[in-house]
């Protein structure tokens, strides 16, 4: 004869997690009828049912929580990011061997730039300065330092490795050897605001990269960590060219040196225009590409997976930020920090997202770098990227010790 526990446990499943119920029911020695212990597991279902909802439902509101701080953060960020460019934009047209008041500042530029119909209360000395000796200097210095910081939140994203920077891919290499070569070179002459050392600094700084990819590619290693490592076997002979460029130069030894430690003196209006073409292409393709900079976070196949085209968009990121590099080394020559300090500190305060941390970075990028050139020329022009080492590198390491976790991009 069959007991009631053994009828129990033989009985099938029914939807819906009845059955279920029931043999458990029976396992545990009920004596209940078959309608109750049905009741039983049903109701144990759907209490299960309910506390993984409400789990749902609190993860789903603190995720929430987290973006709209995320968001709060960054649009802080950048209204005090604004407010530095002007400041610093004030600060860098007025103060000089020849100090102009705030105000005299201000009115200058509303003039010149917005047609203001003031009166004016300032010298024409004064105009002359600001508009063509200190204005063009402190605009490069803000589109060089804004190009860098994206180039810089480029590579990052692109390789995940948080100490890439612009020059990650040889560029700094091959613009060292070309502007050497500019200078053992004995041809002189200027075509818009540029000579031949600033001409073959940024086709050295292109073709290394355009070598690197290439030699990447014919390779066996087509990912971002064999264009990386291609990138430094190539800075390496570079270097070796450059060092040997260098022992040759004789007296142009100081002029390869001052362009390697980068600067803004002497940049006026027609090399700004020169460079500006190609620095806001390259800008307006990397803003552009928020989006496919947080697939590439998560990973290549990941990427891929989500329906990125990973290789044309990997060409695309490494072409437009090689090309602010290059532009940007050729006016302003090599300046480092800026793309490497700029973006994580950005990305420490409002998190990974590439839409947001583009544009703040080349928010604060110019701000920082325009920043230091200023504080660069009131000792008498030191060499800017000297400033940007000595003010970035204990920033860096203080915001790095302050903060509540690690960094992870």
């Amino acid at each position: 004869m069959t007991t009631r526990r053994e009828s129990v446990v033989r009985r099938p499943l029914a939807p819906g997690g009845a059955g279920l119920g029931a043999g458990l029911g029976g396992i545990a020695g009920a004596a209940e009828p078959a309608g109750a212990a049905s009741a039983t597991g049903a109701a144990v279902a759907t209490g299960a049912a309910v506390a993984v909802g409400a789990r749902t439902v609190s993860a789903a509101v603190e995720l929430e929580a987290i973006l709209a701080r995320s968001r709060r953060r960054a649009l802080v960020l950048g209204a005090l990011g604004l407010a530095a460019l002007v400041a610093v934009l004030v600060a860098g047209v007025g103060l000089g061997e020849v100090v102009i008041a705030p105000a005299d500042t201000v009115a200058i530029l509303a003039r010149h730039l917005m047609g203001w119909p003031g009166r004016v209360t300032w010298p024409a000395a004064d105009a002359t300065i600001v508009m063509e000796l200190r204005l063009p200097r402190v605009l490069a210095a803000m589109a060089v330092g804004a190009s860098l910081a994206l180039a810089g939140t480029a590579f990052q994203g692109m390789l995940r490795n948080p100490l890439a920077d612009p020059y990650v891919l040889g560029t700094a290499s091959g613009a060292a050897l070309g502007a050497a070569l500019g200078v053992l070179i004995p041809i002189r002459g200027i075509m818009l605001g540029f000579g031949l050392l600033q001409v073959l600094a940024f086709a050295g700084a292109l073709l290394a990269v355009i070598l690197v990819y290439r030699l990447s590619r014919a390779g066996q290693l087509a990912s971002m960590t064999g264009v990386l490592l291609t990138g430094y076997a190539v800075s390496s002979l570079l270097a070796a060219g450059l060092a040997v460029t260098m022992w040759l130069s004789g007296d142009g030894l100081r002029q390869i040196f001052f362009f390697m430690l980068g600067g803004f003196d002497g940049v006026a209006w027609p090399q700004l225009a020169a460079a500006l073409p190609a620095l806001a292409l390259g800008a307006a393709v990397l803003l552009s590409r928020g989006r496919s900079l947080n697939a590439l976070l998560l990973g290549e196949e990941t990427a891929a997976h989500l329906g990125l085209d990973v290789r044309r968009e990997r060409i695309v990121l490494l072409g437009a930020a090689s090309l602010v590099t290059a532009a940007s080394v050729a006016i302003a020559g090599l300046i480092g920090f800026v793309g490497l300090v700029v973006p994580h500190v950005v990305r420490l305060v409002v998190g990974p997202n590439a839409r947001a941390v583009l544009p703040l970075s080349a928010i604060w990028g110019g701000a920082f770098l325009a920043a230091c050139d200023l504080l660069a020329r009131m000792p008498g022009d030191v060499p800017v990227g000297v400033v940007t080492a000595l003010v970035g590198a204990p920033f860096f390491l203080w915001i790095l010790r302050r903060a509540r976790s690690g960094y992870e991009l």
